[in-house]
């Protein structure tokens, strides 16, 4: 009788095994609580964030070790040490050891790179990549700082100076290094261009710039003169990485600007906002992905010739022996980060798929900035097995962005956990996200994948409407309208600039002062270290002297007496003065 209960018992054991391991298979366990409101993330259902730290500085990129240490590349940093370490000693997923580390120069606005490789936490300045042995249990490494690549040229900061880094399986370290200027024009005169002018044929930037550089990592203290262009035509990189599953480099590339301002009869403004691609590139040994003659325009899926070099947005010439990405987004998007997912927390579709961090555009004006998110585009065998998609949005806290600092938050780099969680850091305050899946990886499928494709029609991600979403419609001041064109896509529209990167134009002595100075600041271009509102600053500003007397005298009254300015009227005679004093 006893044992007559034996084959049902051993069912019931036998299903309640079953049952145990398939919950553990989709459902990850020991994984933290997520916040309620996923700190206001539109996520994919099943997929929920908390908020590992709240404000750490300007954050770039940022790199998770085996034990779930977490490393982030500062910017502006001064005084406390450029990166930062942050250590969860109870589970929670709250980082509760929070130190600043690396005392080395951080030159320029745009530093990044931190990434951790064969024991090796590597990070950037603007010109120069360092590293340190990672000692098991510490959390800051106190090993000797390791400089690995110095970049020599005599220039020094300049546009697209940033060094992201990324590895391959053969000892070889990738470092791009960016154009000086938006499409090779003269740096003597602008670097941002003057309108109707003409691109430098051949493009002499590409012997040292415009491309991706290799190296043998087998010795320190090396230049660029020690590793070899890889590929070239590409103009500026922030978003790197190594595909492990087909062994290839790729990158999103940001893509040239100001189609409209340089070449107001061939392009509207509406174009200017939404072209060129910014393009996702699969990195082949002695590509050439056409800039600066050429720029990929993703609407009618074709590599056309830039106007600099007898371009119309419809001519090919050249271009047609030029190498395509794999796929093109919506232009001035800032692709910042990319990482290919290698993790088994996420549901399967998302394996060895592509993360893109996109920080958002500044300089779509006069339409809304869009950006401010990050995609996801699913892979097989080394290519691109759908549309890109919309995998994390909300970043901004707002949908409509008109001018960058609108933004309360702005996605900037990636990075994948031990145990397959996803880390974003925010470049504002340097808020930390991590993303996590807690749902049943064998149901998740269409009807999560639809919700997030709705994103794709929010104002942040769409494109704009060339009549309706255009906010200049209707007569202008002479004044505002030279601001809007020449000056709002870096100081935005409302004055206040782009944090940690653009000054703003609100009462400051810079502005308000003495009017010579900021005629000159004009007509000259500034750059260098600058200090505005007690913010610091170290970026480029073009010269801007192609403007006439006229336009400098309305543009510069405009800014004096607008944005809570109240400051005296400057006059075209004031401004003939000072060029006259220049040109002398």
């Amino acid at each position: 009788m006893k044992n007559s209960h034996l084959p049902s018992i051993k069912k019931i054991l036998f299903l309640n095994l079953f049952c145990f391991l398939l919950f553990s298979c989709t459902k990850p366990s020991g994984l933290p609580e997520t916040d309620s409101d996923n700190d206001g993330l539109i996520l994919p259902d099943g997929f929920g964030a908390l908020v590992v730290v709240d404000s750490i500085g300007k954050a770039r990129h940022l790199a998770v070790n085996t034990n779930g240490d977490i490393y982030v590349k500062l910017r502006y940093a001064k005084g406390t040490g450029s990166n930062v370490a942050l250590r969860d000693t109870t589970g929670d997923g709250k980082a509760d050891i929070i130190t600043h580390f690396g005392d080395y120069e951080d030159e320029g606005s745009l530093a990044n790179g931190m990434r951790i490789h064969d024991g090796y936490l590597y990070y950037s300045a603007a010109r120069v990549v360092y590293r340190n042995k990672l000692v098991p249990g510490k959390l800051v490494p106190d090993s000797p700082m390791e400089v690995i690549l110095s970049d020599d040229h005599e220039h020094g900061i300049h546009w697209h100076i940033t060094k992201p880094v990324s590895f391959d399986e053969e000892g070889y370290m990738y470092v791009p290094f960016g154009s000086p200027s938006n499409a090779c024009q003269d740096m003597a005169n602008k670097p941002g261009g003057i309108p109707g002018s003409t691109g430098l044929d051949p493009c002499p930037e590409l012997i040292e710039h415009g491309g991706v550089w290799r190296f043998k990592l087998d010795k320190l203290n090396m230049t660029q003169k020690d590793g070899e262009l890889y590929a070239t035509g590409i103009r500026s990189v922030v978003a790197m990485d190594y595909n492990k599953e087909d062994k290839n480099l790729y990158l999103v590339m940001h893509g040239r600007d100001n189609l409209h301002l340089l070449y107001p009869e061939t392009f509207t403004p509406w174009e200017s906002a939404v072209l060129p691609s910014e393009e996702f590139i699969r990195v082949e040994q002695g590509g050439d992905y056409g800039w600066p003659y050429c720029y990929y325009d993703q609407i009618n899926g074709k590599k056309v010739l830039a106007p600099e070099y007898g371009g119309d947005g419809e001519i090919v010439g050249r271009c047609a022996d030029m190498d395509d990405p794999i796929m093109g987004f919506p232009g001035h998007w800032a692709p910042n980060d990319l990482l290919f997912y290698t993790g088994d927390q996420f549901p399967d579709r998302y394996k060895n798929g592509a993360f893109i961090a996109f920080h958002g555009s500044s300089n779509r004006s006069p339409y809304q900035q869009s950006g401010y998110f990050v995609a996801f585009v699913p892979f097989q065998n080394g290519q691109p097995s759908g549309d890109w998609e919309v995998f994390a949005n909300g970043f901004a806290g707002k949908e409509l962005i008109v001018n960058t600092n609108d933004a309360e938050f702005r996605p900037m780099g990636l990075a994948q956990g031990p145990d397959g969680s996803l880390y974003v850091s925010d470049s504002r305050d340097g808020k930390i996200w991590r993303i996590l899946y807690k749902g049943d990886k064998t149901t998740f499928g269409e009807a999560e994948l639809a919700k997030m494709d709705e994103q794709k029609l929010v104002a942040n991600i769409r494109n704009p409407q060339p009549e309706e979403d255009n906010q200049d419609k209707g007569q202008l001041p002479e004044g505002k309208k030279v601001y809007n064109t020449y000056c709002s896509p870096c100081h935005q529209r409302d004055g206040n600039g782009a944090t940690g990167r653009i000054p703003g134009l609100r009462q400051t002595d810079w502005v308000t002062g003495n009017k010579d100075k900021l005629i000159n600041i004009v007509l000259q271009g500034l750059e260098g270290e600058i200090e505005v509102n007690g913010e610091p600053y170290d970026n480029i500003m073009p010269a801007h002297q192609f403007l006439t007397n006229e336009q400098i005298s309305e543009v510069l009254t405009f800014i004096r007496q607008n944005f809570e300015n109240n400051a005296s009227a400057v006059s075209k005679e004031e401004v003939a003065n000072v060029r006259a004093k220049i040109s002398k």
